[in-house]
C-alpha cells in the first residue's frame, strides 16, 4: 500500500495536510529572498508579505539571503521544513540559468522546489546612450552591423538576464559587441548615462527614470508582449528581432515536499492579495505588475526559459565557475 511505502511519518504528514491547509498560516511565515534588500524580488516579497500579514494577522518575515548569484537563498528554501511556513521569491537565474552555467548548485530546481506561482513581472528595456543617434531597433541593428565589434554593452553580471539577452541580440544581428560587467543595476545604469557603455538591457525600474530625463534612449521592451505601463515601447519581435525575449518575472516557491493541499491554499491566498488594487499601486512605481499564474503555467515558463537560454549559453560557452 502507498501508506506503507511512504512510511509512518510521511503518511501521518499527508493525513494531516488537508487540516493544515485549512488553518494556514498557523504561525509566522518566512519569505526568503535570495537577493539584497531593495532589489526587485525584495520589493515583490515585501508587498506580498504585507498583504498576507494584513489579512491573516501573522507576521510574514522577509529574510534576505544573497550570495552565489541567488543560489544561497534559493537553496535555503529547498532545504527548509516543507510545512508551508517557509516560502521563497526567486527568478530565472537561480531557477533556470545557474544550473546550466555552474558546475555545482546546492539544489535541484525540479526535485527540491515546488513552483507555486509567478507573482509579478517587470519588463526589461533595451536602451542606448543618445550619442549613438538611434531611435529604434532598426537603427541600432544597422549601426551594429556597420562595425560589428566597435560597440559595448553593460550587464549586471555574467550569466544574468541582462547578459544573455544581449548575447541573443548579438547572435540575431551577427555582431560581437563587447560585454562590460557591473555589480548591479545602479552601477550599470550610471555607466550608460555617462556613456561609458553604449547600451544595456535592464529592468524598467532602472531604465525609465533616466530615459524620461532625456539621459538615455529607450528602444524596446524585451518581453513577449508590450507592457501596460510602457505601452509606447514595441517588443523586440514587433521590431523584427526574433529570439530576444527577457522578462524579469518573480516566482513564489516552496520546498518540494510541501503537501499539495497546503500549496493550493497558499496559491489561493496569494492570488487574493495580488488582485487587490493597492498591490498594483505599490508595484506600479517600479513598473511591476502582479501576475498570479497557476503552478502549471509557472512550470511552462521555466521549460520555455530553459529552451530559450540553453543554446545561447552553449554558443557563448558561458560558465560561471
Amino acid at each position: 500500500m502507498l501508506w506503507r511505502r511512504l512510511g509512518p511519518v510521511m503518511a501521518a504528514a499527508l493525513a494531516c495536510a488537508p487540516a493544515a491547509a485549512q488553518t494556514w498560516p498557523e504561525r509566522n511565515v518566512s519569505i526568503i529572498v535570495p537577493f539584497p534588500a531593495g532589489s526587485t524580488p525584495d520589493l515583490m516579497a515585501r508587498v506580498l508579505g504585507d498583504g498576507l500579514q494584513t489579512k491573516h494577522g501573522k507576521a510574514f518575515l522577509i529574510e534576505n539571503r544573497p550570495g552565489a548569484s541567488g543560489n544561497t537563498g534559493t537553496g535555503a528554501v529547498a532545504k527548509a521544513a516543507p510545512d508551508g511556513h517557509t516560502l521563497g521569491i526567486s527568478i530565472v537565474g537561480p531557477l533556470v540559468i545557474n544550473p546550466m552555467t555552474m558546475t555545482t548548485v546546492p539544489y535541484d530546481p525540479d526535485r527540491d522546489l515546488a513552483a507555486i506561482s509567478i507573482v509579478g513581472s517587470q519588463p526589461n528595456v533595451l536602451a542606448v546612450h543618445p550619442s549613438l543617434g538611434v531611435k529604434d531597433i532598426a537603427g541600432l541593428m544597422a549601426l551594429l552591423q556597420k562595425d560589428p565589434t566597435k560597440y559595448n554593452y553593460g550587464s549586471i553580471g555574467k550569466g544574468s538576464l541582462s547578459h544573455l539577452s544581449m548575447e541573443a541580440l548579438a547572435a540575431a544581428s551577427g555582431t560581437r559587441p563587447v560585454h562590460v560587467v557591473f555589480p548591479g543595476s545602479p552601477a550599470a545604469i550610471t555607466a550608460l548615462v555617462r556613456g561609458d557603455v553604449h547600451m544595456a538591457n535592464l529592468v524598467a525600474g532602472a531604465i525609465v527614470p533616466q530615459a524620461r530625463e532625456g539621459k538615455i534612449t529607450m528602444l524596446a521592451v524585451t518581453a513577449a508582449t508590450r507592457s501596460t505601463l510602457l505601452p509606447e515601447l514595441p517588443t523586440m519581435l514587433e521590431a523584427g528581432i526574433k529570439g530576444v525575449e527577457a522578462d524579469a518575472w518573480m516566482g513564489l516557491i516552496a520546498p518540494s515536499q510541501t503537501p499539495a493541499p497546503v500549496r493550493e491554499r497558499i496559491l489561493a491566498e496569494v492570488r487574493d492579495v495580488l488582485t487587490k488594487p493597492q498591490t498594483a499601486e505599490r508595484l506600479k512605481p517600479a513598473f511591476m505588475v502582479p501576475v498570479g499564474s497557476s503552478p502549471a503555467e509557472f512550470q511552462a515558463v521555466l521549460k520555455a526559459e530553459r529552451a530559450r537560454w540553453e543554446p545561447v549559453i552553449k554558443a557563448g560557452q558561458i560558465k560561471l565557475d
